[in-house]
């Protein structure tokens, strides 16, 4: 009896890779790597009835989160599910307001994007005692019952990109890390990758490290300000994607593109073309396209009935110029 359940649980771990793995088969690297034992079901819904899903985002200014919108539009709309969303503009509490009218409108399932994965965990909690599922993705939530996290290993993410520049720099130089939202772990578990990574090389010098808030504009400001104190830097690490071209856009100010590696993290549409024009060298490949593409599949899929994983861990690879033309970031 023992080996009949071993063999089950490995049977539905394999079905929820191949499901993960058909919501990116245009070739982006977005396969299940890692997943939990764990898994949850639902009663099944009424074969007849339109599922109504709630998308909480964290914000619709950064192109990582409208992207994330527009997959999860995407599998609303080829499974005929009806997607209700809402943009709390990067502040938790507006986001918990957000939660609550979304309760209030009684839908099947709430996916949540986390501006905080501290100050979500009451809304979390709200929602479960209204007997609303909820998704957590990108972001985990440090609390609540959800029924599915799925995401990215940030600490693989920061630790690939630390160790392209640790090989590009030869193992020698000074670096610069732009921080995310510091209250998130997306952006601590990047920093500790990353800095896992170069703390092998102590010929690597961190001459300075702060936060952008994952904002394009407040990550120019900074980088402007670190270029003027520094004038011998070899690298600049930023946590997302949307950093990294603000700090290249302060970077061709100063006439410094060709004497900084600069990489990000996310596989936004303006990095791969900054990576194929070689202003920039590195990205990691997590499209966040095919991020809300999968959340929203797998909560039909819980709604109907199907167990999914307690957590999914999407693949993370790096994209530099080698192969960025190879990658695929939506369908």
């Amino acid at each position: 009896m023992k080996r009949s359940k071993k063999l089950l649980a490995l049977v539905l771990s394999a079905a929820m890779i191949a499901a993960t793995a058909a919501g990116c088969s245009t070739g982006a690297a977005t396969s299940t790597a890692e997943s939990k034992a764990a898994e949850s079901a639902a009663p099944a819904q009424s074969s007849n009835k339109q599922l109504v899903i709630g998308l909480s985002m964290n914000t619709q200014t950064n192109p990582f989160f409208v992207s994330v919108k527009e997959g999860a539009q995407k599998g609303a709309d080829e499974l005929g599910a009806k997607l209700v969303v809402t943009d709390a503009q990067n502040d938790a509490s507006t986001q918990m307001k957000d939660v609550e009218n979304l309760i209030t409108q009684k839908p099947d399932l709430i996916i949540i994007d986390p501006a905080d994965s501290d100050a979500i965990v009451s809304a979390i909690q709200e929602a479960n005692d209204a007997k609303i599922p909820v998704i957590t993705i990108d972001r985990a939530a440090k609390g609540g019952e959800v029924v599915s996290h799925m995401g990215f290993n940030a600490i693989k993410a920061g630790g690939l990109e630390g160790q392209f520049i640790a090989d590009t720099l030869k193992g020698k130089g000074n670096v610069v890390e732009i921080q995310g939202i510091m209250g998130t772990n997306v952006a601590q578990d990047r920093s500790k990758g990353f800095n896992d990574v170069i703390a092998k090389y102590p010929d690597i010098k961190k001459v300075a490290t702060q936060s952008a808030d994952f904002d394009r504009a407040k990550a120019m400001k900074v980088m402007e300000n670190i270029l003027q104190a520094n004038k011998d830097i070899q690298a600049v690490y930023a946590a997302n994607d949307e950093m990294a071209l603000g700090c290249l856009e302060a970077i061709e100010a100063a006439g410094r593109t060709k004497d900084i590696v600069l990489v990000g993290n996310d596989c936004l549409d303006d990095t791969m073309k900054a990576i194929k024009e070689d202003k920039m060298k590195a990205t990691i490949n997590e499209p966040p396209y095919f991020l809300g593409k999968n959340a929203v599949q797998t909560a039909v899929k819980y709604l109907k009935g199907e167990k999914v994983e307690k957590s999914v861990i999407l693949e993370s690879t790096l994209v530099t110029k080698e192969n960025v033309d190879s990658v695929k970031t939506r369908d």
